[in-house]
């Protein structure tokens, strides 16, 4: 076992096995979450999947691999079912030229002839028969016809993407039927015990490839990128893609995240687009996309994309943020996460050169949500939600156009009328001491009064407060200004103790009203500093009527 540095994410992951020389030469699609065993193929693989095809215990999951017009099924690593894709329509003018070359009414020149009008004019194809004679030279024709003359016509395709749908549960460990996408434009989906065609879809390209999300008997959505450079979306009952998505450069990477579409392109940038193919954002890449794939913990709630560069480094991206880098020693060209063995968080990589990589995510890793790749913010990429221009809008807009210099006259009257209340308002509470706040900067103190009862006895509180921030306030002291034939005070003076800031000090007098015709008047406060003359607070309290008189 052979460790290899992971540049400045070794903190994330721990390094389980490296082999340069394992050659192992495959792509994504070839990889599935499976025990390692080894098993020979008798054609080139398009894909492999994992998928469990029925209730019976235990519970093994069967493996299919598709290859040519094949899908070969494995069980408990034996062989277990072939399935043949059904044979495409042929041509019955083609077919018509043949039976005449079967019964000589023809000769191979004029097969020739007659074949290459049909190629070119016909809507369906020819089959590889037919196009492999055509590249025959002059000499070889007649005994590539003279064998192949009294065989029966046949056209077949081939898979080009396979992948796996849930059947009628979203359960991890449910019977999922298999999904195969054909060069002939077909989309299939096959019962995952019978290996029946239960639905057929067609898109208007090759796909090249698919994600597929859902469940076959409730709902579901296929994302097929295909060979035209666009991504089309097929669901539920609907044998033509529902939506489709138009790139400005080929797909070289599809997966989903959640509820989103994320691309790899080939000019080097990472899109993400909803369910409907609406584009939502773009990052720009450092280097080509050699592979793509997601990055599932459920365990803890995290879900990301993995892209391989061709630069020799993997990125982990979470919608358009780069939270993760982990350079490898060689450009990976395909990759895997998930379960293996006793690990949740397993990352599997394979290189260019054929090497294999392990690495084990830590217990402990942590991935931080902000971008890590220099640029704008985030914030700067998202877009306001402007409403639509309405009738009243526009003729509003025409209006301030019409009489903008009226408006502007009629702007600053107001705005000159508002500044005079505001002033105005403003000497008013000064002068009745609505709101006794201190004007000086360097004593910043608040006070308000209370008065209690109904007379000839008022309790009057007093209410102060240090609003400075840190420093406290002393040497004060409160004086009382009144109508000594009105009223009469019990203490007309009084030293405030140290202010601390932020707490409320009350102080408490009681006043005597001394006349009994019902009349009031004003008792004026004076918050002073010892030795000084001038006032640092004033307040003018409104005394009310007294109900009753004084008892001498």
């Amino acid at each position: 076992m052979t460790s290899v540095p992971s540049g400045s994410e070794t903190s994330k992951w721990l390094d389980a096995h490296y082999d340069p020389v394992a050659n192992l030469y495959t792509f994504s699609s070839c990889i599935g979450k499976i025990s390692p065993y080894e098993n020979t193929l008798l054609d080139l693989p398009t894909g492999l999947v994992s998928f469990l095809m029925d209730q019976h215990e235990p519970r093994t999951p069967a493996i299919a691999v598709a290859s040519g017009p094949f899908i070969y099924v494995y069980k408990n690593l034996r062989p277990y079912f072939k399935f043949t894709l059904p044979p495409l329509e042929v041509n019955a003018l083609e077919q018509d030229v043949w039976n005449q070359a079967r019964e000589d009414m023809i000769d191979p020149l004029s097969l020739k002839e007659m074949l290459e009008g049909i190629r070119d004019k016909a809507d369906v194809p020819l089959s590889v028969r037919s196009l492999r004679f055509l590249m025959l030279d002059p000499q070889d024709t007649e005994a590539f016809v003279n064998l192949h003359k009294a065989q029966p016509i046949r056209r077949q395709t081939v898979i080009t993407c396979i992948g796996t749908l849930k059947k009628n549960m979203a359960d991890e460990d449910a019977v999922s039927c298999l999904v195969i996408c054909t060069e002939s434009k077909d989309v299939y989906i096959l019962d995952p015990e019978a290996f029946t065609i239960l639905s057929k879809m067609s898109v208007p390209s090759a796909p090249t490839q698919m994600d597929v999300t859902g469940q076959f008997d409730v709902e579901f959505r296929i994302t097929v990128a295909c060979r035209n450079g666009n991504i089309y979306i097929l669901r539920r009952d609907s044998p033509k893609p529902k939506y489709c998505i138009e790139l400005s450069s080929h797909p070289v990477g599809l997966v989903r995240m959640g509820k989103s579409v994320v691309v790899g392109c080939a000019q080097e940038t990472l899109q993400g687009f909803t369910q409907k193919g609406k584009k939502l954002w773009t990052a720009c890449l450092p280097a080509p996309v050699t592979t793509m794939g997601v990055m599932d913990l459920p365990t803890r709630g995290f879900q990301a994309v993995l892209v391989g560069l061709a630069n020799c480094e993997v990125h982990l991206y979470r919608d358009k943020n780069l939270i993760s880098t982990i350079k490898t020693p060689d450009v990976v060209t395909s990759i895997c996460f998930g379960r293996y063995g006793r690990e949740d968080g397993t990352l599997i990589m394979t290189t260019k050169g054929g090497g294999l990589i392990v690495k084990i995510l830590k217990r402990t890793a942590v991935f931080d949500d902000r971008d890590s790749a220099p640029g704008p913010p985030l914030a700067q990429s998202i877009r306001l939600n402007i409403p639509k221009k309405t009738k009243l809008y526009v003729d509003q807009t025409m209006r301030e156009r019409e009489n903008a210099v009226a408006m502007h006259r009629a702007f600053q009257m107001d705005l000159s009328r508002l500044r005079l209340a505001a002033a105005r308002a403003y000497v008013k509470a000064l002068e009745s001491s609505l709101t006794p706040m201190s004007s000086s900067l360097s004593e910043p103190l608040k006070m308000n009064a209370v008065v209690q009862g109904l007379g000839p006895s008022f309790k009057l509180t007093l209410n102060i407060q240090n609003t400075a921030a840190c420093r406290p306030v002393m040497n004060l002291a409160i004086s009382f200004l009144y109508d000594e034939s009105l009223y009469s005070m019990r203490t007309a003076f009084f030293k405030i103790p140290l202010l601390v800031p932020g707490l409320n000090y009350p102080i408490d007098t009681f006043v005597e009203c001394l006349s009994d015709k019902g009349i009031s008047d004003i008792i004026k406060v004076f918050v002073l500093r010892e030795g000084k003359s001038a006032p640092l607070l004033t307040a003018h309290i409104n005394m009310p009527v007294s109900e009753g008189l004084a008892l001498n």
